[in-house]
């Protein structure tokens, strides 16, 4: 008779390997550490536009710019999380290994995208109204 115990607490209602922890955990470590290089990669087009149009973008500093950037700059990274939304139930599906190798591609796509959102949102809702 085997009378080995875990180590281990066991929460009410979760198995010892929840698989969706796993994958949880692993979107996590994946996304969070390429969330630095989305930021500049944004941060980028900012201060790209400032410097090409100088002149046109210097009444807008004004603390209450500074708090519409902020507020942008949390709506871009409330649109990164978006690729949890699509990496976790690919890394549960038969999918899974395959998706693991080349969910780069899925960080390439949604940088460029939020790249040309910045610069669309920029050239047609805050450039015009720049006096």
């Amino acid at each position: 008779m085997d009378t080995t115990h875990s180590t281990q607490p066991q929460i009410a209602g979760e198995s010892p390997s929840d698989p969706f922890r796993e994958f949880f955990a692993d979107a996590i470590r994946y996304w969070e550490r390429r969330r630095l290089f989305y930021n500049l990669a944004l941060a980028a087009v900012v201060f790209t536009w400032l410097i090409a149009t100088w002149p046109h973008f210097r009444p807008m500093f004004r603390p209450s710019s500074l708090l519409l950037l902020v507020i942008l700059a949390l709506i871009a990274n409330a649109c990164y999380c978006a690729a949890y939304l699509v990496d976790i139930p690919l890394q549960s599906s038969p999918l899974g290994a395959g998706w693991r190798r080349y969910r780069w591609g899925l960080w390439v796509v949604g940088t460029v995208f939020a790249i040309v959102l910045a610069n669309y949102w920029i050239v047609d809702e805050i450039y015009p109204f720049v006096r």
